[in-house]
């Protein structure tokens, strides 16, 4: 009996490309279902007891369970799917599941970073997405030749980081913060990532609108950095 899988997703959610990624990378038939998470359709409340994006809805035959929770979903598809995206070694396993808690460690940095409401506080967050960073280009200096993670296998973490270093395409195009200067092999991870199918096709072609729009309407500091871009800047105004 055929087992369908479907991924409740919003366009700008990076925990959700996670799963995106994940599927992808493993062969997976799915279907992409968007919700807009500002306005909750009552089906989707009534499924997610977070209220919050990824589920994985799994239907085998007339039975369905969603799953709920990214780093849950992708366990779940490591222990039913083929072609495992996790290390067979159990140390080496549970190495990369810490570093896969780090990345929602800076997403959450990133997501202060951009809601920052002042300058002061803007430069605090971007000084400590920079130190964190600094933790991943050490980390790196100790791995096996490759462009990935763990050298030449593409893991759980290089999914898990493509979402991350997405929100750097926009930011970069904003201005020059200087997060991620002076580290050359987190520079080159994110050069390698970002020519992944996987990676690129976890999001829409408009993606980077939808991610400038976001933070322009967050009435944060880099909402008034945008906006005094698209004054200097004509062209600005449409992006």
């Amino acid at each position: 009996m055929t087992t369908e899988l479907t991924l409740v997703s919003h366009h700008l959610c990076p925990y959700v490309q996670r799963a995106a990624i994940s599927l992808a990378e493993k062969g997976v038939a799915f279907e992409r279902v968007n919700v807009d998470l500002s306005s909750k359709p009552d089906w989707f409340k009534a499924i997610s007891p977070l209220g919050k994006v990824p589920l994985l809805r799994v239907r085998h035959g007339n039975a369905e369970e969603v799953i709920f929770e990214s780093a849950v979903i992708l366990e779940f598809l490591e222990e039913t799917e083929a072609n495992p995206l996790h290390p067979a070694d159990p140390l080496t396993r549970a190495r990369h599941r810490a570093w896969i808690e780090f990345a929602s460690a800076i997403l959450n940095a990133i997501a202060r970073f951009y809601s920052a409401a002042d300058e002061a506080a803007f430069l605090h967050e971007s000084k400590g997405l920079s130190e964190m960073f600094a933790r991943v280009e050490a980390e790196l200096s100790a791995r096996l030749n490759g462009p990935w993670f763990a050298g030449d296998r593409f893991s759980l973490v290089d999914a898990v980081y493509g979402p991350v270093f997405r929100y750097f395409d926009t930011f970069d195009r904003i201005g020059d913060f200087g997060i991620l200067d002076g580290k050359p092999l987190v520079q080159a991870w994110r050069g390698a990532l970002s020519e992944r199918r996987s990676v690129n096709e976890a999001v829409s072609a408009d993606y980077p609108q939808r991610l400038h729009a976001f933070l322009r309407a967050k009435k944060s500091y880099l909402s008034e950095v945008i906006r005094l871009q698209a004054i200097a800047t004509p062209q600005a105004r449409s992006a």
